[in-house]
C-alpha cells in the first residue's frame, strides 16, 4: 500500500471515529468500529486513544505508521448518525465499499432530527404521563403538559442559537418551573407539586450518564469521568434554574 493511500484511509477512519464521538457513541463502540473499518479498507491495525475532547489515531501498514489527531466538538446525541456509520463499516467489511465510497458516503451524511411540531408536543405528552404515573390528577397533567411544551420550545430555540448547554438547561428549567407554578396560583389541582416535579423531567441527562458509566466500566476512565462531570453540571444547572423560579414564586417544596 502506498503512503498516499494509507493517508487517505487513515483520514476516513479518523473521520468516522470523530463523528461517532461527536454524536454520542460510547468509547468502546468507537474503538471497535474504527478498527474494523481500518482493517476492511486495508490497514494492518488501528490504534485509538480517546480523551474528553480529542482523539489520536495511529494506522499501521507494512511497518509504516501514520498518526493523526482530531478535536471533538459535540453535536448532540443522534443515534441515526451512529447507526449510519456502523452501516458504512459493515458494507466495507463485505467488500462493497472502498475508500472512495466511504468518503462519498461520509460527505453526504446528514443528521436526521424530528420536526419541532412533532417533538415539542410529544415531550409535553411524556412529561404529562409521568405526572399521571406519579399520582397527579388530570389538571396537574395538563399543567405539566403546558409547562414542558413551553420549556421544550425555549430549549430548542436556545440550542438553535448555539447557547452554552449549561445556560440552556438553567434557562429552560427556570421557564418550565415558572409555568408549572400555575397549579399554585390557581386552585385547579390538588397535586401542584407533582406538576412542578414532572415538567422538568425532560432535562434529566439520562443518556450521557449511561454512557459515562458504560465507559468507566469498560476501562475508558478519562472519557467516562468527563461525561459524568458534564452530566452532573447539566443537572446542577437545571437545579439552579428551578431554585430561582421557586424563589421568585415563593414556593418551597
Amino acid at each position: 500500500m502506498y503512503a498516499d493511500t494509507q493517508n487517505d484511509i487513515t483520514r476516513q477512519v479518523v473521520r468516522v471515529a470523530q463523528l461517532l464521538l461527536a454524536y454520542g457513541a460510547e468509547s468502546e463502540l468507537v474503538e471497535e468500529i474504527s478498527q474494523r473499518l481500518g482493517r476492511a479498507l486495508g490497514l494492518a491495525s488501528v490504534e485509538l486513544s480517546i480523551s474528553s475532547n480529542s482523539l489520536v489515531l495511529t494506522s499501521l501498514v507494512s511497518g509504516r505508521c501514520i498518526t493523526t489527531t482530531r478535536r471533538i466538538r459535540e453535536h448532540g446525541i443522534n443515534m441515526t448518525v451512529v447507526c449510519e456509520l456502523q452501516r458504512i463499516c459493515l458494507l466495507a467489511e463485505k467488500g462493497l465499499y472502498g475508500p472512495n465510497e466511504v468518503r462519498k458516503r461520509l460527505a453526504r451524511l446528514q443528521p436526521k432530527t424530528y420536526p419541532k411540531w412533532l417533538l415539542i408536543p410529544m415531550i409535553g405528552l411524556s412529561c404529562g404521563s409521568f405526572c399521571h404515573l406519579f399520582g397527579g390528577d388530570l389538571a396537574a397533567c395538563f399543567i405539566t403538559f403546558f409547562a414542558s411544551v413551553i420549556g421544550m420550545f425555549v430549549r430548542l430555540a436556545m440550542a438553535q442559537r448555539h447557547f452554552n448547554v449549561l445556560v440552556n438547561f438553567a434557562v429552560t428549567a427556570f421557564v418550565t418551573s415558572l409555568a408549572a407554578q400555575l397549579g399554585y396560583l390557581y386552585p385547579v389541582t390538588q397535586t401542584p407539586e407533582l406538576a412542578m416535579a414532572a415538567s422538568v423531567l425532560m432535562l434529566v441527562p439520562g443518556f450521557p450518564m449511561i454512557n459515562s458509566i458504560s465507559d468507566m466500566v469498560k476501562g475508558h476512565m478519562n472519557v467516562g469521568i468527563s461525561r459524568w462531570g458534564q452530566a452532573t453540571l447539566m443537572t446542577v444547572s437545571s437545579v439552579i434554574g428551578i431554585t430561582i423560579a421557586m424563589q421568585l414564586g415563593g414556593i418551597f417544596l
